[in-house]
């Protein structure tokens, strides 16, 4: 079965077909542009460079947050409008479980870190379960990074993800048995590809009404709506 998987929860684009498990081709972006601008043409090519077409696609699978309001909102209404025109399934995938991936092989506890700007992150815990995708150790969150790193057990953990980035220094003080994988910050279309292939393969799949952003915080708009008196 191919399976077409998008990630745009990030400032960064990610693109792969996926023939079972088997990586056809991947793009990876990070031109600038909006993810509107880029999108759409991004598909054609990928279909172009593989010689493959959309009516072979057999399973869709995106990255459904958390992340950016806006490329999430892009990721999950492209993907809908495809599901809807080609009848095939969807897979959501956390986009905290698909940067997870990167840091397989590992036995370590995996703490995937999203900058969410001002002192926070969106964060999860991982280990590496059966199969090789991520199992949730802890629930997804919103959270200071202090507070989080204060509360986090003081076991061998691998951190990565652009959060890890900017706070490796304050995760290095906080926590000694880190490891920060600054060279596996990027989100990956095959990640998602593959943890949603091995989703539907478990029975995880949606149609395209049911495929919905996560959101972990308010948008701007809902913040400073005015008050009803």
């Amino acid at each position: 079965m191919l399976t077409l998987a998008l990630e745009c929860a990030t400032a960064t684009i990610g693109l792969a077909l996926l023939e079972e498990e088997d990586v056809q081709a991947e793009f990876y972006l990070c031109s600038g542009k909006h993810h509107s601008e880029v999108l759409l043409s991004a598909l054609d090519h990928l279909f172009s460079v593989t010689g493959r077409s959309p009516e072979e696609v057999g399973l869709l699978a995106c990255t459904v947050g958390p992340g950016s309001f806006t490329g999430l909102r892009i990721g999950v209404s492209t993907v809908k409008g495809l599901a809807l025109a080609m009848s095939i399934p969807i897979v959501g995938v956390s986009t905290l479980e698909a940067l997870a991936m990167n840091a397989v092989p590992t036995s370590r506890l995996i703490c995937p870190l999203l900058d969410a700007g001002n002192g926070q992150v969106y964060a999860g815990l991982y280990r590496i379960g059966p199969g090789g995708v991520p199992q949730a150790v802890r629930s997804e969150t919103l959270i200071d990074i202090t507070r989080f790193l204060h509360d986090l057990d003081r076991e061998e953990t691998f951190f990565l993800g652009d959060g890890a980035v900017r706070y490796e220094a304050l995760i290095g003080r906080a926590h000694r048995g880190a490891v920060c994988g600054k060279d596996r910050q990027r989100l990956l279309g095959s990640a998602v590809g593959l943890v949603g292939l091995r989703k539907f393969r478990s029975g995880s799949a949606l149609d395209a009404l049911s495929v919905m952003p996560k959101y972990l915080r308010p948008s701007e708009a809902e913040t400073n709506r005015p008050r009803a008196d």
